[in-house]
């Protein structure tokens, strides 16, 4: 009796602490919402490949100041900005003076983009690479960027992570000599 009650106790705290299946209760939908979290596997929300004007620079506690997010050049004010993976549009309005966008991608990630108008609705689809707004002018000075901010629950989280490995390199021996 005591062997069966420690396997069970063991799935018990597993389950608890696996990632659930998705909001859809599909094993797909988790599979899915887990692989677009992976290193460099989102797209660049601007095309070509932005400049990076201002990195991300979180607060030490979350009522600081801070860089919640990572400001991008953009080829020019009035160009497309894209879905950096596909979701569902949580939030289009102003937020203090600035046009926002909010996307929830799942799995608890969601992506906001400022200054950028859009004519989407809330509720509304989009797909990886669809165009969801444009930029407007104003939040770089005299350059036209955006600010791309990403949010994991309530934490955020660096958004180049998601479209680039950010994690360090490790040299490894070479095989032979020298190795063990």
């Amino acid at each position: 009796m005591k062997f069966r009650a420690i396997p069970a106790a063991v799935l018990l705290a597993v389950s608890a602490i696996a990632p659930s299946a998705g909001a859809a209760g599909t094993p797909g939908a988790a599979a899915s919402s887990a692989a677009a979290a992976a290193p460099g596997s989102w797209d660049w929300p601007l095309a070509p490949r932005p400049a990076v004007l201002r990195a991300f620079d979180p607060p030490d506690k979350p009522w600081m100041s801070g860089h919640r997010g990572v400001d991008l050049q953009a080829a020019a004010d009035g160009g497309p900005v894209t879905a950096p993976e596909s979701g569902t549009v949580s939030f289009v309005g102003i937020v203090v003076d600035r046009p926002v966008i909010t996307i929830d991608h799942g799995n608890g990630l969601r992506s906001s983009f400022e200054p950028v108008e859009s004519s989407l609705a809330t509720g509304a689809a989009v797909s990886k690479g669809d165009v969801v707004g444009t930029v407007v002018q104003g939040h770089c000075a005299s350059l036209p960027c955006i600010h791309w901010g990403v949010r994991r629950g309530e934490e955020y989280i660096n958004p180049l992570s998601l479209v680039t490995d950010l994690r360090p390199s490790i040299l490894l021996p070479v095989g032979g000599r020298g190795s063990g």
